[in-house]
C-alpha cells in the first residue's frame, strides 16, 4: 500500500515501501496528470484507486524514463493519454519483455514469488504521445511542462515542472535514501548537467523517482557528487585509473558503482 504526501497546493507524492518507490499527482479544474503508474498491474490498480479518493477528473499518463518499475502499471489507468519522451517509448518496445522476464527472474530468486507472477502478467502499454524537447499540458486553471533534460538516467528521461506548486517530479533523475542507479543505459558525462537544468528552474520540492521528496541544496549535493563519480568513471575508461584506485576516489562505493566502474574497464 501507498502512503500520500502533500508537495504543494493540489500536487501530491505516493510513496511505496517496495523499491522504496514515489509516483506522483498533480491536479488541475478539468484534468489531472499521474507522473508513473508502477511495476505492475497491482500496484497501478491501487495507485488508480488512491487517486480516485481525491478526484474524478480524467487523467493524463506521463512516463519518466523506460525502467519497468515505472510504467508496468499503466493498462489499469486505460482509456487515457500516455506522455513519454520519445526516445523513452522506443526503449520501452526494444527492451521492456527482456527487462521483465529480468526482474521477474530476480523476484523469484529471493522468495517474491508473488511479485514476479505480478510482473510476468502484467500488460505493456506503450505511449501514444511523444517528447522531443520540451511540451506543456493544460490542466485547466494550471499549466505543467514536460522537459528533456538530455541523456542522464537513461537516454530518454523526462522532468515534469508545476510551475505555480514550484514542483519538479524528476523521476530517478534524482534518488533519495540510495545512491543513484547508473546503469548500462546511463549517461554518467550528461547526468550533472540533467539536474542543472532542474536546479535552474529554482524549484522548492524535488520528487525523485525512488525516496522523500527533497530540497535543492539535496539535488546540488547529488550533482556534485555525480561529478565526481564522472571523474573516477572517465579515468578508468581512459586507463588512467584501475577500478580499485578509482572506488578509493568515487563518491559511492557499492556493488553497484563496482559494476559501472568494471563494465566501463572492458569497454
Amino acid at each position: 500500500m501507498g502512503e500520500w504526501v502533500e508537495v504543494g497546493d493540489r500536487v501530491f507524492a505516493r510513496r511505496y515501501e517496495h523499491l522504496d518507490q514515489t509516483l506522483g499527482l498533480v491536479v488541475g479544474r478539468q484534468r489531472c496528470l499521474v507522473i508513473d503508474t508502477g511495476g505492475d498491474e497491482v500496484q497501478g490498480e491501487e495507485f488508480a484507486t488512491a487517486i480516485r479518493g481525491f478526484t474524478s477528473l480524467p487523467w493524463t499518463m506521463v512516463i519518466t524514463h523506460a525502467h519497468f518499475d515505472h510504467y508496468f502499471g499503466t493498462a489499469r489507468f486505460r482509456p487515457c493519454q500516455v506522455w513519454s519522451h520519445e526516445r523513452c517509448r522506443a526503449a520501452m518496445a526494444a527492451n521492456a519483455d527482456h527487462d521483465r522476464a529480468v526482474w521477474a527472474a530476480s523476484f523469484a530468486e529471493e522468495g517474491e514469488r508473488e511479485l514476479a507472477d505480478r510482473l510476468t502478467n502484467a500488460e505493456l502499454v506503450l505511449p501514444d504521445e511523444v517528447v522531443s524537447h520540451q511540451t506543456e499540458l493544460d490542466l485547466g486553471g494550471r499549466v505543467v511542462r514536460l522537459l528533456y533534460p538530455g541523456p542522464a538516467h537513461t537516454h530518454g528521461d523526462l522532468m515534469v515542472h508545476v510551475p505555480d506548486a514550484r514542483v519538479v517530479f524528476a523521476g530517478d533523475l534524482v534518488e533519495s535514501g540510495a545512491p543513484p542507479s547508473i546503469g548500462p543505459d546511463a549517461d554518467p558525462a550528461g547526468w550533472p548537467t540533467a539536474l542543472d537544468k532542474i536546479l535552474a528552474l529554482r524549484p522548492g520540492i524535488v520528487v525523485p523517482g525512488h525516496g522523500y521528496p527533497e530540497d535543492t541544496a539535496f539535488v546540488e549535493r547529488q550533482r556534485d557528487e555525480l561529478h565526481q563519480f564522472f571523474a573516477v568513471f572517465h579515468a578508468v575508461k581512459t586507463r588512467r585509473m584501475s577500478v580499485e584506485q578509482a572506488l578509493r576516489y568515487s563518491p559511492y562505493t557499492t556493488c553497484e558503482a563496482r559494476l559501472v566502474l568494471e563494465r566501463v574497464s572492458r569497454s
